[in-house]
């Protein structure tokens, strides 16, 4: 029984060491937008929280797939655990009219900030290897893990820079 433990607490040890960090790292950031702020960088495809005094916290981010990437301003308009998700139309057929919040098939991972710009999202993800990548209908996907400390950091209102 002492051998099974051990090779279970050396198997979980070994997994832990072997998944990616995903948490936000603090960088140094230049660039004329105030301490709250998100700036999505999407040919770099990272996010950015501005912490002020030339600092942000980064994330790995995925962005719009080619035709479907969009730059410009929004805000925060609105904040949702486990939202549900609807297929947009144009992949509509062939999914549920609606996946429910915390369903292990729902794309929008375990946190949303909606923005007020078009039917985008920052959003977490079921599908981790896609972060890093250009593969969404516009919205930006982020580690579940990562969505959830922004979520924390960013209010309702919180401006949103996407730049190309």
């Amino acid at each position: 029984m002492k051998d099974w433990a051990t090779r279970i607490v050396a198997g979980a040890l070994l997994l832990l060491i072997s998944l990616p960090a995903y948490a936000g790292e603090i960088v140094p950031f230049r660039g004329d937008y105030r301490p709250g702020s998100i700036v999505v960088v999407t040919h770099a495809r990272e996010l950015y929280f501005v912490l002020g005094e030339g600092r942000a916290v980064r994330y790995p981010v995925g962005v719009g797939k080619a035709g479907m990437a969009w730059h410009g301003r929004a805000q925060v308009a609105e904040k949702n655990l486990h939202p549900a998700w609807r297929a947009p139309p144009d992949i509509a057929h062939g999914y549920a009219p609606v996946i429910p919040g915390g369903s292990p098939r729902n794309p929008m991972g375990t946190a949303a900030l909606g923005l007020d710009h078009g039917k985008y999202a920052i959003h977490g993800t079921n599908n981790p290897s896609s972060v890093g990548r250009f593969v969404s209908h516009g919205c930006i996907r982020m580690h579940n893990a990562d969505i959830m400390d922004l979520y924390r950091r960013a209010r309702v209102g919180t401006a949103v820079y996407v730049l190309q």
